[in-house]
Formats: C-alpha cells, structure tokens, sequence
C-alpha cells in the first residue's frame, strides 16, 4: 500500500457513480483494490482488456480479470470501478448480496494475495450543531473580531490562492459568492438538487470567501480567495445542514482535487479511519498540498492523519494539536441569497482555512503545513484563537530573513 501511494499523478474518473452513490445502502457494500500498472501498453484492434479512465489511465488485463475472478469467486456483485493513478491501483465497489457479515468476506480478501486493499464503503458527516439563538442577528461576525480579520485584510485578503472545498454543493449564485466559484464537479448522481439542499457547502464557502466591500451581507476572512467546490456530500434533510459522503464520493474528489494542483484544501467533515483515502490525503502531504480538517472525538479521518492541520471550536476545551477557532453562532451564507448563524466544528475549520489563504496570498514563496502550523502555534499562550495578524508578522520577519540570507 505504501509503495503504490508513491507512485506519480493522480487522476480518479468516476464509472458507474449512481450505483455506488446512496444514502441509505439497502446490502453491505465494500472497497477493493488491484494492483494496476501506471502505463499500459495499446491492446490489438477490437481488444476490450483496457478500459479508458479519461486521462489516459487505464485499467489494465490482468485488473480487469482479477476483478470479475474476485467476483466469482467470493459471490460479490460489481456496482462501479474507476483506476486511480496516484495509487496505481484500480479500485471496485462491491455489493454483498447474500448476506454474509461484511468482516467475514474483508477477512477472506484480505487473505488474496491478488487483493491490495479491502475495505468497507464508509460514510462521513459534515460537522454542524443546529445553533441555539433566537435572534437571528445575533452576534454579527464576532469571529472576525475575534480572528483579528479586519486588521489582517489591511495585509492580505487571499489574492491568488485556490481553495478546495470537498463537501456538499454550494449556491453559486448566492449574491455574496458571485465570482468566488472557480468551477464546481460533482461526483454523487442524485435527483436534480435545488439550491435549497446545499446548505452545508454554501455555509462554507460563505465563512471562507464571501465578498468584501459589495454592499451585501459579510464578509469572508478570504474575500479575494478562489473556491474550486467538488461536490461529494449530500444533505440529508430538507432545512437541515447535516450532510452525508462515503469513502467512494470522497475518494473521487480528492482525487480530482489532487489532480487540479490545488494548494488548499478543506475538509469539514469527519468519519472512520479508511485506508483508500488516508492514502490519497498522504499522496497530496507528500506533493506540498495543506489539508484543514474538523477536529472530533474518535474520527480516524481526516483529523487523526499527520500532517493534517485541524481546527476545534474555541469556545470548548481544545483537543491536543488543533487550532482554536469561533464556532458558535456564526453568521455565513445560505442557499437563496439567505444569512443565517452556525455551530459547530466544521465553522472553525472553514475559518481556519481561510486564515491559512490570507497566509499564503501575503507570503512570498509556497508556504508548507509544517511551516504554516509553526507560524499559528505561536500565538499567546492562554489565546481564545488563532492570532493571523501575529502570524502575518512572523511571516513578514521570515520573508525578510530569506531575503537577508539569499543576498
């Protein structure tokens, strides 16, 4: 596993989506993995062995034959498949349909020496709390006072900085967003979803990059930044901003989001440890890409891997290694040019990544995880947040070292 999430770029393209796309699975699902060779030779006229992935990755022979042997052979039933090029890997999603514990068929998989990886089809949860308030104008922004926004935007306001943001849809056309969606993709296969059913990832983008200085709404702590939205959750009630993704939805945006080159990357979401897309977070770490992530008790994923920053809620005791943040009562964006407050510890990590753009808009060079973690570690001790402007500083005091050293 280690010694294929070495291997060179990535590319995900989604086969068959509809099938493994559901928020209620109706038979136990899971993940395997086959070993598939980066580059393949073209088959003969006719040949139907290769399969094409859109960028030139295909699924090789001996992938393609181990997959239907697997099948066969465990009484599985194949619902999609797509190769991963990052892993050298090309991965299937399995239905067990006869009933057998899901424990039961990994352990005899994993037993397959054709087999690299098994795993179950997990889902993940956005990390919202319904807020407790009753005036809706409550607390107006107080985060931005408490992050020291307006003062940091006097140095930088997220120009040139790409942000992912892997998490529900978002409105686009929400007023205080206009301009801030460089592109969305989508990787569930759902009903036609009307801007009312992507709360979550319209809350989101709001707390990153609404736009400043418009004369409507808030203002995002990186108004100038821009958001590449990869839809791979779904909300799950109507009014409500829970929301749902599987490691199959998941593993397709990281993919795509690796793919584009994109810097920064936000994940207000969290779930069970899973292998496949420990992998592909561990791939982008490798190739310099900075992952936020939604602290939460007993989540494997994101949170729990190294390297990715996590942010907590500054209002409650803070976990070890996270960053605090404001999260409760947080007034952002909603569907149908709507504000409305929001808790819970996806807002911090929205906030977070958004200190981290203005970060990298005011720095001169690339800036690492390590590097960018050292430079908010450092706030006071007994700091209710994060302190960007102090961090702005020692940036600035860093930027005129190198320069000092290079002359």
């Amino acid at each position: 596993m280690r010694t294929l999430a070495r291997l060179c770029l990535l590319w995900l393209a989604m086969l068959s989506a509809q099938s493994a796309y559901a928020t209620v699975a109706t038979t136990p699902r899971i993940v395997v993995g086959f070993a598939n060779a980066p580059h393949t030779l073209p088959g003969p006229a006719g040949a139907t062995g290769n399969r094409y992935s859109g960028d030139g990755y295909r699924v090789s022979q001996d992938a393609h034959a181990q997959a239907r042997r697997v099948a066969a052979h465990y009484g599985l039933r194949q619902v999609a498949s797509w190769p991963i090029r990052a892993l050298g890997m090309h991965c299937v999603v399995y239905e067990i349909a006869d009933g057998r514990p899901p424990a039961e068929v990994l352990a005899s998989l994993s037993r397959d020496s054709h087999v690299v990886l098994a795993q179950p089809l997990q889902e993940f949860h956005t990390l919202t709390d319904a807020p407790a308030y009753n005036d809706p104008l409550y607390d107006l922004q107080t985060n931005l006072v408490a992050l020291g926004i307006a003062r940091a935007h006097g140095r930088a306001q997220g120009a040139g900085v790409r942000i992912a943001l892997i998490d529900t849809g978002v409105d686009s056309a929400h007023p205080d967003l206009q301009g801030r969606i460089a592109h969305t993709s989508s990787f569930i296969t759902a009903p036609p979803r009307r801007p009312a059913d992507l709360r979550h990832g319209t809350a989101m983008a709001g707390l990153i990059t609404a736009v400043a200085n418009n004369h409507v709404g808030i203002v995002g702590i990186a108004p100038l930044a821009r958001l590449e939205v990869f839809e791979a959750c779904w909300q799950l009630h109507a009014a409500d901003d829970g929301a749902a993704c599987n490691t199959f939805t998941l593993a397709q945006a990281l993919a795509a989001a690796l793919a584009a080159g994109t810097p920064l990357v936000n994940l207000s979401l969290a779930g069970p440890s899973d292998p496949l897309l420990t992998a592909l977070v561990e791939n982008g770490l490798k190739r310099g890409v900075v992952f936020v992530a939604a602290a939460a008790p007993d989540a494997g994923f994101p949170g729990s891997i190294p390297g990715v920053l996590r942010a907590a809620g500054s209002e409650q005791p803070l976990p070890e290694g996270a960053f605090p943040a404001p999260s409760v009562h947080v007034l952002t964006t909603l569907p149908n040019a709507q504000y409305d407050f929001e808790s819970g510890t996806s807002v911090a990590c929205a906030e977070l990544t958004g200190v981290i753009a203005l970060l990298m808009s005011a720095s001169h060079g690339r800036l690492s995880g390590e590097t960018i973690a050292a430079l908010l570690r450092a706030h006071e001790a007994g700091s209710p947040s994060i302190d960007v402007n102090a961090a702005l500083s020692r940036l600035d005091a860093k930027d005129a070292g190198a320069r000092l050293s290079a002359r």
